[in-house]
């Protein structure tokens, strides 16, 4: 693991847009298409971006994220003429964070002709495509798939999101960080995402000499119980749990429960809690005290891009862009990079020009080089809930750990 966060970063920003950008060192470009064979993801003056995310169901809010997010950086990249004097067109499809639905959703897009592809949000349902997408040569960019499976050396998988291994080692350097040396877990064992932070966030917890005295877990997603597992917690002694849930299970079930058990510490997680803090009613407030979870980006960081890319947001949507916008606009600009550093739409010259590590790509989301699995190598910001002092709930920068901060 340690390998993967050791990769420096020393190269020249070259290009700065509002938008993610991308630099080559090297100087050459990927290979155009063949003589007389035709991009299939262009159709005469439309290049056609297939998009698969969770569009309806319990993590809807995360599709919406990935789909108005791209949606808004197509626009932009129309605006200012399109990719290779193409304007861009999104096919969005809906898979409802199921593995049969999101295959389906490729095929689809596949018998279209399209031959780049973001999605999907869950690792669940993106591991069912990535398969497929290399038997058929077709480029995934996937916004938020974290587990460690998803990218493997020399495919056609890509992702703007750290992986598992990557965040559940942040939160293990934030709670060394916090001062606390004996944590407890709760997980999901019938999911791929919890299941992988579960494991990186113990892995990196022996490295930081972080004993780990308590493991509870549910069997599935759709549990809704979790008393027990968190009385286990106050009997164990621990003040920190990792408990690695998506918002729909943390909201309405973990947290009220955990504090209804007695427990009243730490509770963290990663980036499925994100979500705009609907699910924080105004009555509930204090129980959702002491909440952290790492992030891909933060809404109210200061940068340019990041004021830039919010403001936009909130212009075009009305509301904050939570960060599977942010990931889902990123994906659109990684895709512009590349198709212009490739100076073709081709789906193999596009993976090529994305395998490039050489290449930096500055986004919303952060600053990044794609290692040789096509993850990026970067850090995250931690996050918790706070009190706006006017009935709402907001969201606060607590803390910003480098990947230079793990090796």
């Amino acid at each position: 693991m340690k390998k993967l966060f050791c990769l420096l970063l020393a190269l020249c920003m070259v290009l700065s847009l509002a938008a993610c950008g991308g630099s080559g060192s090297s100087g050459s470009s990927a290979p155009a298409a063949a003589d007389g064979e035709e991009a299939p993801a262009a159709s005469g003056d439309t290049l056609k971006i297939g998009v698969i995310s969770p569009n309806t169901g319990n993590l809807a809010a995360y599709g919406t994220g990935i789909h108005t997010g791209a949606e808004l950086a197509v626009e932009e990249i129309n605006a200012a003429g399109g990719i290779l004097g193409q304007q861009v067109e999104l096919v969005e499809l809906d898979d409802r964070a199921d593995p049969t639905e999101c295959l389906n959703a490729f095929n689809n897009l596949v018998s279209q002709g399209i031959g780049l592809i973001i999605g999907s949000a869950t690792s669940g349902a993106t591991s069912a495509i990535t398969g497929p997408a290399n038997e058929e040569e077709v480029v995934i960019i996937a916004p938020t798939a974290t587990a460690d499976s998803i990218t493997t050396e020399d495919d056609y998988i890509f992702r703007v999101c750290y992986a598992d291994s990557a965040q559940g080692a942040i939160a293990a350097a934030y709670a060394k960080t916090a001062g606390y040396d004996k944590v407890g877990i709760v997980y999901c064992t019938g999911d791929v995402y919890s299941s992988g932070l579960k494991d990186s966030f113990s892995a990196a917890c022996a490295e930081q000499g972080i004993e780990v005295v308590a493991t509870e877990s549910s069997a599935a997603l759709t549990t809704t119980e979790y008393t027990n597992q968190f009385t286990a917690m106050v009997n164990a002694g621990v003040d920190f749990v990792y408990a690695p849930y998506y918002y729909d299970v943390i909201g309405p079930y973990v947290i009220p429960q955990a504090r209804a058990a007695g427990y009243d510490g730490v509770i963290m997680g990663a980036d499925g809690y994100d979500t705009t803090p609907d699910y924080v009613r105004e009555a509930d407030a204090p129980v959702f005290n002491n909440i952290y979870w790492t992030n891909h980006y933060f809404a109210g960081d200061t940068s340019e891009k990041v004021t830039s890319f919010v403001k936009a947001y909130k212009d075009k949507f009305g509301s904050e862009p939570s960060a599977f916008g942010a990931t889902g606009y990123d994906s659109v600009y990684v895709y512009k990079a590349a198709i212009e550093a490739a100076g073709s739409t081709e789906p193999s010259a596009v993976r090529d020009a994305l395998a490039d590590t050489s290449t930096v790509y500055e986004c919303v989301s952060g600053t990044f080089s794609f290692d040789v699995s096509g993850t990026p190598v970067k850090g995250a910001p931690v996050i918790t809930f706070k009190d706006n002092g006017d009935g709402t709930i907001g969201m606060e920068l607590v803390d910003v750990v480098e990947a230079t901060d793990l090796a």
